[in-house]
């Protein structure tokens, strides 16, 4: 009788489908695992073990299947053995198999599991049988294998005695990788969930038993007595010892020698034990902290490059045995203390350090840790959080074969404990190094995929050698510049190079010193990278573009209330000059943060930006705008001229360069159309009839971050002769770029490329093209104009031709100026015309600046030569050629000029207020600004009609600038603080004598410096002689301070006045025809002040007159209500009142005060002396009988704008 029939008659099959499962039970045994048993045992395996049959393994797998049923005269006919090679190609998703469950059992489990982490499924379950030998796989790992194959296999709590056997898997997890590009042997790996059921017939009552081991374990000593051998060496001594086992080490791999080390303790000592045998790296999976053990036939050897020396090593002939207690000995260490959750009020330990550099550092704590994983950050960049709040770093460790799941159990010992070293993280972290242990005690019951991967990251922080603090930081840059940068910027390979780039430009922090593995590993006390970190509550923290612009308007009216918009004395203003002051109003703030972090605040940290530089052909305005995957935002920018002072951006090299914008000045501007009565109405919205702002960036482009350079920008570098070997990028080159490629191939060379930057289609080739060198000398505004259905921008440049047009083979770009394109006689004049696409190079053309104009894909050089203007009747005028630009034609700065560039004529204010030119260039700082709206019609800009800009220069002396938007496009940067260049405005003078100016359709403003616009300060007014700024004409219009006596008070009103229409405001408006119910106070007062030289007549008004007068503001409201039922008060100290009787309390009052010793005092005023004085008149005296007619001098008159008491 064959083995098959033998087989079936053992167990009496109940139908055709348990005998069709027999038979296909005792077919796979003898197939796939009778040829793995056949084949020459390893030298831990028994030869009882490859001397069983097909008929006895099958047997052995049946009984073991009914053990495990819930129902046992029933075979488990649905479930099928598989194959390992078959697991591996067929089983593409995660899976469960455990054939004792019950379906109410798999659903208990299934809830159990889904409820310990919500929004993950549980893993689902398949009937397939898993059957094969355990075996020692490359670099210690366990494999299950069979006949077809292997599959890596991971155990909780391994046994040396399952190695080499034939098991059956009765409960089992497959986690299958869907990686590209991995091979069919790490495709995937099997979760062996408690023990395995061994096969061997009658094998498990002399597992224990193997020759020669008895007397080995009979001759082990205890901790104690093996640290003493250690001190006493002798040649070719063996010896065993038992303990508990306190550390396990990860496994290294050095010079490619794989091993690892573990701690044996007892009560007071501990002896090393080093595994450097490849045959015994299997045991970094049987050791755990905690577990009694045995290790035989240990040898002591000198381990060199530890200042330890001797140090216990595996030997060929050593041997495993967990579990183990001795005969003589009773192992009562106690285990480990084992911390399962963390409370952050006991984090902080002590105050924190400061070193050298002045950074605050903190020492960490070694604590042990057991808890669940919840959340899988980032597999390659080793972090994850335990019980949701705590996180885990295992990047000082290498990595390990089986990457951490969410729902994994995990002990930790000896593992660093830091609290806040990344505000981007848990506050509690937890991070190993070389001597942590990390085990998972219990395997994921859920599924899922893992986030993208940093696999990069750990390999740069083995090359460097950062701080956690920092390397924590450039996983979360990574994670983010992964959604705003790819695809469309950066492919995600590139992000990992990106992310440490950005980091070491922003940290500036050395790198750290060589790590001393042994010095980790075995030195007590212990030092580690981890022992002591940064930290830094206000690091920077990353933002998208879209994120800090949704962050901006979401914060632009709530952030701000109505009332805090107005002027000091907002209340006492009118209707008009209430809803004018509301009309526009800005909010900048700095990217340090100078306040501090602010709770739910997306800018609560010092944001930091990255984004491609670039001039956009469709947008509201001709701007460079900083754009990520995310969004875009419009920039303000400026740079450091050869001079080394401030002025607009010129070098066209920066577009297409990927930055990082670390210092930078956020703007939001506000406009407002209202039309509230008063100020009581600033609560109610439904005078609002229209809001919105405008969001934008200013910075310098010297506080840049080249991440990634243009190939201008590589040639621009290298012709500054700055080494580019610290650029870790490469770009993908447009086809603009590529045909300058031969020019810039040494500076290429010398970067180390990991990073590319996708900014536009791929092509090759030479192409060629014709180009004219020109330096700008004027430069109009942007107006619109209609062009077809549309408006379209235009602007034209007037310049001066420098050489003849030059062919090309490949576009010469930024190269150097060569000879024949400075071959001339005489300099032509030609006007450049912008237009469409071709005008979003406004803002980087600047006069006095050299720019090479090409034309690309031609030869023919009357492209670029300017054509007549012809007027009527086919007249051509006199007038310089034009050249219209079309919108691919490029420009780029020559910053190594050719010729000495000419400076053009620019004034400052004082040479404004003193010229008789109608059409000026100056330059001047802004100081104030008001929009000027025009409710009649809607304006093209959409904002206001017009602005009216205050500006000054370092005299003190203020001109009035109007800037009529009606038919240009608003302008950004016209904030105080900004220093602008006004080119082709017209000079006017009033008719009172005063001195402005106004735009024209061809003026233009460009940003030269960024000053601070929160708190814009003139400089300080000069100090004025009032005998002689009342005879200096020329000093007229100008603000100067004044010191002086209050000599008398001449006139003193207040009066509750209509806020509509400035009448008499009693019970209601004194006016018939005003229909307004609101009112505002109001205060006017006059005084003589003499300062020794001089005398002047000073005005206040508004909030002036309450500190003028001393009272405090309880006083001053009280006085208000006062006057509520009459209405107004006019005092005349020197004569009488002309509305009160002599006897009135309020009077005598008011009389009182302006005489008193609180009003008649010294004072420090700030002035300014109105435009236009008048002159000598005529006056008639009485004497008697007698008139006499002289001429007399009208005092000084000045208008108070600032009160110092002295």
């Amino acid at each position: 009788m064959d083995s098959l029939q033998l087989f079936l008659d053992r167990f009496r099959a109940r139908g055709e489908a348990e005998t069709i499962w027999l038979k296909e039970i005792f077919g796979f045994i003898s197939e796939h695992l009778c040829p793995e048993l056949s084949e020459p045992a390893p030298l831990a395996a028994d030869d009882a073990v490859t001397g069983v049959c097909a008929d006895q393994l099958s047997v052995c797998l049946v009984r073991k299947l009914q053990e495990n049923m819930a129902v046992t005269h029933v075979l488990p006919v649905s479930y099928r053995p598989v194959s390992v090679s078959g697991l591996l190609s067929l089983q593409h998703l995660a899976c469960v198999s455990n054939p004792s469950w019950t379906t109410n059992q798999q659903r208990a489990w299934e809830k159990e599991a889904e409820l310990s982490l919500p929004g993950h499924l549980a893993l689902p379950r398949v009937n397939l049988l898993l059957i094969g030998c355990l075996r020692e796989g490359p670099a210690g790992e366990w494999r299950l294998t069979d006949a077809s194959g292997s599959v890596r296999c991971e155990c909780l709590s391994p046994s040396p005695l399952w190695l080499n056997r034939p098991v059956f898997l009765p409960h089992w997890n497959y986690i299958p990788h869907n990686a590209p590009g991995q091979n069919q042997e790490v495709r995937g790996y099997v979760e062996l969930i408690g023990s395995p059921a061994l096969l061997c017939p009658d094998l498990e009552q002399g597992l224990a038993a193997r020759p020669g081991e008895g007397a080995g374990l009979s001759r082990a000593v205890g901790v104690r007595e093996a640290a003493g051998l250690l001190d006493n060496r002798t040649r070719g001594q063996r010896i065993s010892v038992f303990g508990l086992v306190g550390s396990v080490c990860p496994q290294l791999v050095v010079a490619g020698t794989t091993f690892f080390c573990f701690w044996l303790t007892d009560e007071s000592h501990t002896v090393r034990v080093l595994v450097k045998d490849i045959s015994r790296q299997w045991w970094t999976q049987c050791v755990y902290v905690g577990l009694s053990v045995c290790v035989t036939a240990l040898r002591v050897c000198v381990l060199r490059g530890w200042r330890g020396n001797n140090i216990l090593c595996v030997t060929e002939q050593s041997e495993l045995h967990t579990n183990y207690t001795h005969t003589d000995t009773l192992l009562d260490t106690p285990p480990p203390l084992v911390m399962s959750h963390v409370d952050n009020e006991d984090c902080e330990e002590v105050e924190p350090e400061t070193d050298k550099a002045g950074l605050r550092m903190k020492k960490s704590r070694v604590i042990s840790y057991q808890g669940t994983v919840t959340q899988v950050v980032s597999d390659g960049a080793g972090l994850y959080v335990i019980d949701r709040k705590v996180g885990l770093c295992l990047a000082y460790q290498p990595a390990t074969r089986r990457k951490l799941r969410a729902g994994d159990s995990v002990e930790l010992h000896h593992v660093h404990f830091l609290y806040r070293p990344c505000p981007d993280f848990p506050p509690s972290m937890l991070c190993t190094c070389l001597r942590s242990s990390l085990r998972v005690t219990a395997f994921s019951r859920v599924g899922g995929a893992p986030p993208p991967d940093s696999e990069g990251l750990p390999r740069l922080l083995l090359e460097k050698n950062t701080g956690v603090s920092e390397y924590l930081w450039t996983c979360h840059v990574s994670s983010q510049l992964a959604h705003s940068l790819v695809p469309s910027l950066l492919k995600q390979q590139s992000v990992s190079a990106l992310s440490w780039k950005l980091m070491e430009s922003v940290w500036r922090r050395g790198r750290g010193g060589r790590r001393d593995i042994y010095s980790e590993m075995l030195d007590e006390p212990h030092t580690c990278p981890l022992s002591q970190y940064s930290t830094d509550p206000a690091v920077h923290q990353y933002l998208s573009v879209s994120v800090l612009i949704g962050s901006l308007h979401s914060e632009c009216w709530s952030s701000v209330s109505l009332s805090s918009l107005l002027p000091p004395g907002g209340s006492s203003l009118s209707r008009s000059q209430l809803n004018t002051a509301l009309a526009w109003s800005c909010r900048t703030l700095t990217s340090a943060l100078r306040d501090g972090p602010r709770t739910g605040d997306a800018l609560g940290r010092r944001p930091l930006l990255v984004g491609l530089l670039e001039l956009p052909t469709q947008t509201s305005e001709p701007t460079v705008q900083l754009r990520d995957a995310t969004g875009a935002v419009a920039c303000v920018v400026t740079e450091t001229s050869r001079e080394g002072g401030q002025r607009a951006a010129f070098n066209t090299a920066w577009i297409g360069c990927l930055v990082c914008v670390e210092q930078f000045t956020m703007v939001t501007e506000r406009f407002l159309q209202s039309d509230f009565p008063s100020y009581q109405h600033l609560n109610q919205d439904k005078y609002i009839t229209h809001k919105h702002c405008r969001v934008y960036l200013q910075f310098s482009l010297d506080h840049l971050h080249i991440l990634s350079p243009s190939v201008a920008m590589a040639t621009h570098l290298g012709q500054r002769g700055e080494e580019l070997g610290g650029d870790v990028t490469e770009r993908k080159q447009t086809v603009e770029e590529e045909e300058m490629e031969g020019a810039t191939t040494a500076g290429r060379k010398r970067r180390k490329a990991s990073v590319t930057v996708t900014t536009g289609p791929v092509g090759g080739g030479f192409r060629p093209c014709v180009s004219l060198v020109i330096r700008v000398e004027q430069k109009e505004g942007v107006v619109q104009k209609v062009q077809g259905v549309g408006l379209t921008h235009c602007f034209s440049v007037r310049a001066a031709v420098v050489g003849p047009v030059v062919s090309w083979g490949r576009d010469p770009k930024n190269g150097p100026v060569t000879d024949r394109e400075t071959e001339t006689e005489r300099e032509d004049k030609v006007v450049l015309v912008l237009s469409g696409g071709s005008a979003r190079w406004f803002p980087l053309l600047q006069p006095g600046c050299f720019y090479r104009l090409t034309a690309p894909n031609t030869q023919d050089p009357s492209v670029l030569i300017g054509r007549g203007v012809s007027g009527q009747g086919g007249v051509e005028l006199h007038t310089d050629p034009t050249l219209q630009v079309r919108s691919n034609w490029r420009l780029h700065t020559l910053t190594r000029q050719p010729l000495q560039a000419l400076s053009p004529t620019v004034l400052s204010v004082s040479e404004v207020l003193d010229s008789r030119s109608d059409m000026v260039c100056f330059q001047a700082r802004v100081c104030d600004r008001i929009s000027l709206s025009d409710r009649t019609s809607s304006t093209a800009a959409g904002v206001c009609a017009g602005v009216r800009l205050t500006v000054w220069d370092q005299t003190g002396r203020t001109l009035q600038v109007y800037l009529d938007l009606s038919h240009t496009l608003y302008p950004s940067g016209l904030l105080p603080g900004n220093t602008l260049l006004l080119s082709g405005f017209q000079r006017r003078v009033s008719r009172s004598g005063g001195v402005y100016c106004r735009s024209l359709p061809v003026s233009c403003v460009t940003v030269m410096s960024l000053g601070d616009t929160s708190s814009v300060r003139p400089p300080p007014a000069p100090m004025m002689h009032l005998g002689v700024w009342a005879v200096g004409r020329e000093q007229s219009g100008i603000v100067g301070r004044v010191r002086g006596h209050v000599v008398c008070f001449l006139f003193l009103q207040l009066q509750w006045s209509c806020s509509l229409c400035g009448s008499l405001y009693l019970q209601t408006c004194s006016s018939s025809q005003c229909p307004s119910t609101s009112s505002v106070f109001q205060s006017k007062a006059k005084l003589v002040i003499d300062d020794g030289t001089g005398e002047a007549h000073v005005w206040f008004s508004g909030a002036l007159v309450p500190p003028l007068l001393g009272l405090a503001d309880s006083k001053w409201e009280g006085l208000q209500r006062a006057l509520r039922v009459r209405g107004h008060v006019r005092v005349y100290p020197r004569g009488r009142s002309l509305v009160c009787d002599s006897d009135d309390p309020l009077l005598h009052f008011l009389l009182c005060l302006c005489s008193s010793d609180v009003v008649c005092r010294q004072l420090s005023l700030t002035c300014r002396k109105p435009n236009q004085q008048r002159s000598e008149e005529m006056k008639r005296f009485s004497r008697g009988e007698r008139d006499f007619m002289t001429r007399v001098t009208p005092p000084l008159q000045l208008t108070c704008l600032h009160l110092e008491a002295v």
